[in-house]
């Protein structure tokens, strides 16, 4: 009992005030739509330019695939499928297939689609009436009649309501991504309906952004949420506001989009910085493939639009606000985690990967993060979230930062000491954390990364005292150990010969697993490394090219 009031505690000693008024009002507040006539929409010139589509998830009238998992929705109760999870239901209740590759061969099943949803769905009462699928349903159904398409009177109607009641439910009890989505949301309805009532979406919306614009989006362009998953989603956010304000030139003015593109180019620098030479992201906090577009996508996307995209070229760096390094050479990518794991006030994405770390070599990759593959509040979900998940140290068992239940985190770690340095093309990068601080043995895990032409060296210090720590290097499964002994072992990384030896530490070769998309889990293989003494040094060789 003692244990689970320290867990709330360290976990709502964090939250902001209007946090904690928002789940009040949440739980007690209940919204009445105004009965006053709906908005109409206004004319505009132009057409919207689809950009990074996604996969189709429609597969037929009444099936979708979504996270990996098909499902049919014939009738209006399946709209709440009780047999799926949550965030399948989300993405039902998105519509993002409007907008999705080969859309317009499908713009007779979305028709009617959208005539089910406003006939199908009561008012105001299920996941399609939360906020954050409001938000998103409320912009793929404008961009899908930017395009060309019409929708129904019905649905412009229900669909200024949406607006109107996700005005009064702004999500300011979870802020970040969401409170985003939701003012992107408004300032889109803003646009595209006439009026004051419209005209007060556009100013909210835009107040929003500019608020949220400073406090999210940081100076080394990283998202604060420090999830490269939902960086990338903001901005694609981003670019869709930019192309708005092109439709829309009297209603969004030339300066409010020559914002969004500045803000957009440092974005696209950092997303660089944190993706892998094979285009995917890495996996820090939450994140993973599928979910939102990649650096590819996006910058054809924003070529799309004519927008200068030229600084997303990857390089040798340390995003300090953000608290994330890449180092690279011709053989190597290197990319490690040296910061918080986000905002105090907004842990829900967050892991326990305070100095993990993932390395790609000669263009794949070798040594990951486990990733996740779902959301909820089961045990399955924290263990994914756990240190244990990730290549970093684990000492006495215990996460670094205490993630509980599905999007919660008690206690957190806290970086220290950190060091940069590049010389005559080797980088050296050392960090110190202090999340272990904790327990009685008050431990500080210090690491080091040495990267050369052909090697990586590891080296994790303990100062304090421990009864057990683990470092945890946790292989992709493209990568093969062909040969293991008690302080070595040797991978096969697409034919080269990589050879990994342990210096202070006992080698156990063990079945991982590793999550490339919601739904998805691979076998694999994880370096275990008990460490024997206080410190561990783990060198990486390869072969270049060169010699």
């Amino acid at each position: 009992m003692l244990a689970r009031f320290a867990l709330y505690f360290h976990t709502v000693r964090y939250l902001k005030q209007v946090q904690i008024w928002g789940r009040i009002w949440y739980r007690f507040f209940s919204v009445a739509l105004s009965d006053k006539p709906v908005p109409i929409v206004r004319a505009v010139a132009g057409k919207w330019i689809c950009g990074s589509e996604r996969k189709p998830s429609m597969l037929a009238a009444h099936r979708f695939s979504f996270l990996n998992q098909e499902a049919d929705v014939p009738g209006a109760a399946d709209w709440q499928r009780g047999d799926m999870p949550l965030l399948w239901l989300y993405n039902l209740h998105y519509f993002d297939d409007l907008n999705a590759q080969g859309a317009d061969e499908r713009a007779d099943w979305h028709q009617q689609l959208i005539k089910r949803w406003v006939s199908e769905i009561p008012l105001m009462q299920g996941v399609g009436w939360q906020p954050y699928p409001i938000s998103l349903r409320s912009v793929n159904w404008i961009k899908w009649q930017l395009q060309g398409n019409a929708l129904p009177d019905d649905a412009a109607a229900s669909l200024a309501l949406q607006v109107r009641f996700l005005r009064s439910r702004l999500e300011i009890h979870l802020l970040g991504n969401h409170l985003w989505a939701n003012a992107k949301a408004l300032v889109f309805a803003g646009c595209f309906f006439e009026g004051e009532e419209a005209d007060e979406w556009l100013d909210k919306g835009l107040a929003l952004l500019k608020r949220e614009s400073s406090e999210q989006i940081l100076d080394d362009g990283g998202h604060f949420e420090l999830s490269p998953m939902y960086h990338a989603t903001v901005l694609e956010d981003l670019l869709d506001l930019a192309q708005l304000a092109t439709l829309y030139p009297q209603r969004l003015a030339a300066s409010l989009r020559d914002g969004w593109v500045r803000y957009a180019q440092s974005m696209f620098t950092w997303l660089a910085a944190m993706s892998h030479p094979d285009g995917g992201i890495s996996f820090f906090n939450d994140a993973t493939h599928g979910i939102a577009p990649d650096l590819s996508a996006l910058t054809h996307y924003a070529t799309a639009l004519q927008l200068p995209n030229d600084s997303a070229e990857a390089k040798t760096q340390l995003l300090a606000d953000s608290g994330y390094v890449r180092a690279q050479n011709a053989a190597a990518c290197l990319i490690a985690d040296v910061g918080r794991i986000g905002p105090d006030y907004l842990p829900g994405h967050a892991h326990a990967d305070t100095l993990s770390f993932e390395l790609s070599l000669f263009g794949r990759r070798v040594v990951v993060n486990q990733g996740i593959d779902r959301y909820g509040a089961e045990q399955e979900r924290v263990r994914q979230r756990g240190t244990a998940a990730h290549s970093t140290v684990q000492v006495d068992d215990a996460d670094s930062s205490e993630v509980w239940s599905g999007f919660r985190v008690a206690r957190r770690a806290y970086p220290q000491q950190l060091a940069f340095e590049q010389n005559d093309g080797a980088v050296f990068v050392y960090c110190a954390h202090d999340g272990y601080r904790r327990l009685p043995g008050r431990v500080t895990h210090h690491r080091t990364w040495a990267l050369t032409d052909q090697t990586l060296t590891v080296t994790d210090s303990l100062s304090g005292k421990s009864n057990k720590a683990v470092a945890f290097f946790h292989l992709h499964p493209s990568v093969r150990v062909t040969s293991a002994g008690v302080r070595d072992c040797v991978l096969d990384v697409d034919g080269h010969e990589v050879n990994v030896v342990f210096t202070g530490g006992k080698l156990t070769i063990c079945a991982g697993v590793y999550h490339e998309g919601f739904g998805l889990t691979a076998p694999t293989n994880t370096l275990h490394v008990l460490m024997t003494t206080a410190q561990l040094s783990t060198q990486i060789r390869w072969e270049t090219d060169n010699h």
